[in-house]
């Protein structure tokens, strides 16, 4: 597989498109009126205890409160202690935070919709090869390393960096790395770490004490280790950075890394601008003709599979099922393209043959093996839809790029032109039975003015003689096709 990373770059945004085998797999969107907020370390205050929910709302300085359960402080014990968190009792979030107390806190969820950040006390500073849990005593070696003496060597390694304060993460990236570059990492962390101190130290305030990096090189660090073969970035400024932090952090990326100087646009190679516009859509059409409907709610996102135009060459399980096996590939690049996380449904099209619902699965798996999201499947349910959960820490591509319509408010659908007539005519008696008035004039949109001349024309004759009132149209061109307004004169 071939992988290529385009950057680009504006004093207001930064863009990088994942690009695999020549198509556009994944998007990251960063404003600087917006940036993203995981990772950063806080000084907060708690300023409400919320028993019943075991969470409190911390201030940490943003517009909204953001949130603390209990499950995510780190207690005493388990910060001194190589304890299961499970094995832990529950203490009472009362017992853990009090209002006016100020503590510090990382944030693991940006602010989703209208809720605030998700923070824990149990903080993380990652790097090239490890991540560094500070208040921890556990050491752990990432699942996809799985060659066993491979595993058992960056344990010992890694064992030499325990200290009393603090213990490590190996990531996946490691695999292969020497001493030296797992003690350079090492030590980086710990003088972030120690930096953090000192400001919390002096810090007798709300506010931030650690900012993660930017994302252009927040994306080098963590596609280390990925099949990379070069990074195009066409800002100049952003080239001569990345060339700087690659060459401390990442050196084996810095030859990789390209200034873009393109007569076209870079995001105009592979169709990236035209791609973005599609995840947008709620219709995303198959190669054999079938499609996907895709629908993000607050609380899930669906996806439903038709067969269209496709019409098969056997028989109807078989044409179900290859259009069921083509949607889980199609299904795994847009979760990934359009960052939908939390729960999904699949409604993949009725299969009566087990063995076609065992493959269609597995297919389904092995296309999500290169997501590097945490996914989980959990198989067909009783009414034959498959439900997975992806793990969301940033806003959706559609939550990113667009916002509610001012129209529809988010409904997705607007009343038709005979039913905002006939609600126009149901105000008009009610006004006329409330208050004295000699005649009426309805302003309304263009679309509704015509019907209201012409298809409905008749009706409203009608209700002039029922009313006893001259009734009389005009055209409000701000107006949207639900909006009126019905004036006395």
């Amino acid at each position: 597989m071939s992988a290529e990373i385009l950057m680009n770059v504006t004093p207001t945004e930064t863009r990088v498109a994942l690009i695999e085998n020549g198509i556009l797999q994944e998007v990251h969107i960063e404003r600087q009126a917006k940036r993203g907020l995981v990772g950063n370390i806080y000084m907060g205050k708690v300023s409400r205890v919320l028993p019943g929910m075991q969470a409190a709302f911390i201030d940490i300085g943003l517009e909204k409160a953001a949130f603390l359960h209990a499950n995510d402080i780190m207690t005493e014990v388990e910060q001194v202690q190589e304890i299961d968190r499970s094995q832990v009792p529950q203490r009472h979030i009362a017992e853990l935070v009090r209002p006016g107390q100020y503590i510090m806190v990382q944030v693991v969820k940006d602010p989703l919709g209208t809720k605030g950040a998700r923070l824990t006390t149990d903080i993380t500073l990652p790097s090239r090869y490890m991540v560094f849990m500070p208040q921890s005593a556990h050491l752990g070696i990432s699942q996809r390393i799985e060659d066993s003496e491979e595993r058992e060597r960056l344990k010992q390694l890694a064992d030499n960096f325990v200290a009393e304060e603090g213990s490590f993460i190996v990531r996946t990236a490691a695999e292969g790395a020497s001493k030296h570059e797992l003690e350079t990492d090492a030590r980086f962390l710990r003088r972030v770490w120690d930096t953090v101190k000192q400001r919390k130290k002096h810090h007798r305030k709300i506010g931030i004490l650690y900012e993660d990096l930017n994302l252009s090189c927040r994306v080098l660090r963590d596609f280390v280790g990925e099949p990379i073969e070069r990074i195009r970035v066409d800002s100049k400024v952003t080239y001569d950075l990345l060339k700087e932090f690659t060459e401390t952090f990442t050196p084996e990326l810095n030859d990789k890394v390209e200034n873009y100087t393109g007569e076209r646009p870079i995001f105009d190679l592979f169709d990236v601008e035209n791609e973005i516009q599609r995840a947008l859509d709620r219709k995303v059409e198959l190669k054999s003709g079938g499609s996907l409907i895709i629908d993000q709610t607050e609380a899930m996102t669906t996806i439903d599979i038709n067969t269209g135009a496709f019409v098969g060459h056997r028989n109807l399980e078989e044409t179900i099922f290859n259009t069921n096996t083509e949607a889980t590939q199609a299904i795994a690049r847009q979760l990934r393209l359009r960052n939908l996380g939390g729960i999904i449904i699949i409604d993949f099209i009725d299969m009566q043959n087990a063995e076609h619902k065992r493959r269609v699965l597995q297919s389904l798996e092995q296309a999500l093996a290169k997501d590097r999201a945490k996914t989980t499947i959990n198989g067909f349910t009783s009414l034959g839809l498959v439900e997975l959960t992806r793990k969301r820490t940033r806003e959706s591509l559609e939550h990113v790029l667009c916002s509610e319509c001012p129209v529809c408010q988010g409904r997705g659908s607007m009343k038709t032109v005979e039913t905002v007539c006939y609600e126009i005519m149901r105000e008009i008696v009610r006004v006329n039975r409330a208050y004295e008035a000699d005649k009426f004039v309805v302003y309304a949109s263009a679309a509704v003015n015509d019907a209201l001349l012409n298809e409905e024309s008749h009706a409203l004759a009608e209700l002039e003689v029922f009313v006893g009132r001259q009734i009389t149209v005009q055209i409000e061109p701000l107006y949207n096709q639900e909006q009126f307004d019905v004036v006395m004169m």
